[in-house]
């Protein structure tokens, strides 16, 4: 599970913020939110709310930045890292970047830390922390002849043989897990470290990603089909079942349906479908159909023929199915998207209600969320605010607030709006003066 996460000097992000999955004090909504692990205490969801440019989006978007980093190593010494520091300042653009997190895998705690800039990583470090820190390795890079040096801690086995293939492997703009991806070498560690990267946090999701894939892949497991059915009913799309219809498409030159492949398709298909070629002029595909009741008689819609609040919904189920019976965090960026108020917060109580060491982070507009104690903690919601310096993001949740502004029955939307929370757009008047473009 990831226990905090922070970010310095990227997008954005100028100074050090930091995202923190550790629950506060408070019992409230204990058994829904927080799970005990490793003596700590750690929160199953992370809401990001605020303004329009105010930063969500460039939290979500640093940590995919670091998971690709790890699992996504350069093939080339010349091969830069397309991110860009925080612009706003004379000084940042030279400056290095950095990357923090801190994450249970396998019952143990590990603090992993990236410096880099845009051509190199500039130093790396890992240690495990669960009784006393027990470094794993540390790097640094020699700039001037773009040579990495690692250091591994005491308690690390490798020969020395090794440990040079992977110095070797390990060019200036890769990190070092990215390097012991390219030798053939066993460091236990190491393999637990990537396991996480690669299995437990998933890929930034935003409101334009395919869903649907991973949903139809359920679709091949009855008992899994059977509860992604479940939680389309429960979320009255008046869905009675989903069927996977293999179809034969006629084709006249196949050229012509490799390079306009939707050129052939019958309305209504799923044009993310994949295909099989059977002849030069026969394909064969599958297309995913819902079955509808009405009066006791069935009507099938395709995929792309649903509302895009069904497809968006449909490609959640199967993301929750997945929340659900593993260990998985997904980072949702507009987790709102294209669904009704109530169809999002019930999302997130079929989430809370049933997971047990799976998370979310996600970035919202749902303002209810700061409306709502009977269903949020203020741990869980964290708030993005641009300082009036610089544009400088800032990241905070409510529990950072004293008594003072947020109490145990304070109307919490109340004192967003009053400005008390940071976080809320300054707009000005309606008037759009167009006399200077009537003078032209």
């Amino acid at each position: 599970m990831l226990v905090n996460f922070s970010i310095r000097n990227f997008g954005s992000v100028k100074e050090k913020q930091t995202l923190s999955f550790e629950a506060d004090k408070s019992n409230h909504l204990e058994d829904y939110y927080v799970v005990n692990t490793n003596g700590l205490r750690l929160l199953k969801l992370g809401l990001i709310y605020g303004a329009n440019a105010s930063g969500k989006t460039t939290i979500l978007k640093a940590l995919d930045f670091l998971r690709t980093l790890v699992l996504k190593p350069k093939n080339q010494k010349t091969q830069t890292f397309d991110f860009e520091p925080f612009l706003f300042d004379e000084n940042t653009p030279t400056q290095n970047t950095v990357f923090e997190i801190e994450f249970i895998q396998n019952d143990v705690r590990y603090f992993y830390e990236v410096e880099l800039n845009k051509e190199a990583i500039i130093r790396e470090e890992l240690y495990s922390c669960n009784v006393r820190k027990s470094d794993i390795f540390k790097r640094t890079t020699d700039l001037q002849n773009k040579f990495t040096k690692i250091k591994f801690g005491a308690k690390i086995k490798i020969s020395k043989s090794a440990a040079e293939a992977l110095e070797n492997n390990t060019l200036w703009n890769n990190t070092v897990l990215g390097g012991f991806l390219k030798t053939n070498i066993d460091i236990e560690e190491f393999i637990a470290i990537l396991n996480w990267f690669g299995d437990y946090l998933n890929a930034l999701i935003n409101p334009l990603s395919n869903l649907g894939k991973e949903s139809k892949k359920t679709l091949n497991n009855a008992l899994h089909k059977e509860v992604l059915v479940q939680i389309l009913k429960k979320a009255d799309f008046n869905i009675a079942d989903i069927s996977i219809k293999k179809e034969i498409i006629e084709i006249t030159d196949i050229n012509d349906f490799i390079e306009n492949p939707e050129r052939f398709y019958k309305k209504g298909t799923d044009k993310d479908r994949e295909f099989r070629m059977l002849s030069n002029k026969q394909v064969s595909t599958e297309n995913i159909e819902f079955e509808h009741l009405i009066d006791d008689k069935s009507y099938f819609l395709a995929l792309d023929m649903e509302s895009q609040g069904t497809q968006r919904y449909y490609g959640l189920a199967g993301m929750l199915l997945a929340l659900i019976k593993g260990a998985v965090l997904f980072p949702i960026d507009e987790l709102e998207s294209s669904l009704h108020p109530d169809l999002f917060v019930h999302f997130l109580l079929s989430f809370l209600t049933n997971a047990k060491k799976s998370q979310i982070i996600a970035t919202t507009h749902h303002r209810e969320i700061l409306n709502n104690k009977d269903i949020f903690r203020n741990d869980a919601i964290w708030i993005t605010d641009k300082n009036n310096k610089d544009c400088a993001t800032e990241l905070y949740s409510l529990a950072d607030f004293d008594t003072s502004v947020i109490g145990d029955t304070s109307n919490i939307y109340h004192a967003y709006k009053l400005g008390k929370l940071g976080g809320i757009p300054t707009l000005n008047d309606y008037y759009v003066d167009m006399n200077g473009d009537e003078e032209k």
